[in-house]
């Protein structure tokens, strides 16, 4: 039973473990209980009507990793439990016998996760003296990348702001209708620029693809509800004769695309061209279609 106990332990700290790094140095930033949280919670966000969405992403983050922690804290526990008491010694005062084997272990792993160190409990057991400064590495590694997965998230959503706010403004200052006037070095130079957003856009979601579940309430600031007017300036682009307008419309019409197979195969799982996805994306984050 010792050996069970121990191997489950083991098996439960490298799952969590291969986690946090599927999710905070993988290239994808896809580990999969993140993943199921993040998305889970979208899911019920949307079924009430976005009531709360402005949260989601945020509170999911939080939720990810209360998760890591409670399984490093139970999978090293479990580790510690056919040693309790025999493999400890306790401080005057201490009663062992007060408290369950497994309530025992469990706070002697917690207090060494979180590298408290009360000293009031300390492991005499040479192969478990070895173990727990793995788990103290282990908790602060985990502590410290969570507040590094936190300020990560930032710059993305900083990003999807602004070009959001960009196109928003073309919207306003009928740029589209302005499209067959500008002389063709300025309208590629605006055309490149939107892909090369566009472009920036789509890494993010693919390195960072909590940033999905982080939604806008502000429809200028929404870029769910803008993407559309992207696609109308590439549109009004295409018809200009110039061959390096076209070619900058094209380049923009790649970007556009790649976006939207991104977020259709990540996240949204519906819409055949980007036109649909895009309001396939402006629906799932509370914004409707354009019309």
């Amino acid at each position: 039973m010792d050996v069970v106990l121990t191997v489950l332990g083991i098996a439960i700290i490298l799952v969590a473990l291969r986690d946090m790094f599927h999710t905070l140095l993988h290239p994808a930033g896809s580990g999969g209980i993140s993943s199921v949280v993040l998305s889970g919670a979208w899911r019920l966000s949307r079924a009430s009507g976005h009531r709360f969405g402005p949260i989601v992403g945020p509170a999911g983050m939080v939720v990810v990793i209360g998760i890591w922690v409670a399984l490093q804290v139970v999978g090293w526990a479990l580790t510690y439990l056919p040693g309790v008491p025999e493999a400890f010694t306790y401080s005057p005062g201490v009663n062992p016998a007060a408290y369950s084997d497994f309530a025992e272990a469990l706070y002697f792993s917690f207090v060494t996760f979180t590298t408290v160190g009360y000293g009031d409990v300390a492991v005499i057991d040479p192969w478990l003296r070895h173990a727990t400064p793995l788990e103290a590495l282990t908790g602060f590694a985990l502590l410290t990348s969570a507040l590094t997965w936190f300020t990560q998230i930032y710059p993305p959503l900083t990003r999807r702001r602004a070009l959001a706010l960009r196109l928003h403004g073309f919207e306003q200052s009928d740029g589209v209708k302005h499209v067959h006037a500008l002389d063709a070095v300025t309208l590629s130079r605006v055309l490149d620029t939107l892909a090369s957003d566009v472009a920036g856009v789509r890494v993010d979601f693919l390195q960072h693809s909590e940033g999905f579940y982080f939604m806008e309430k502000d429809a200028q600031l929404s870029l769910a509800r803008q993407l559309p007017i992207a696609l109308q300036l590439r549109d009004a682009a295409m018809e200009r004769a110039e061959a390096d307008v076209r070619l900058s419309a094209q380049q923009l019409t790649v970007a556009l695309d790649d976006l939207a197979a991104t977020l259709r195969s990540q996240f949204l799982r519906r819409g055949d061209g980007a036109a649909e996805v895009f309001e396939a994306f402006a629906v799932d984050h509370g914004h409707g279609a354009r019309g």
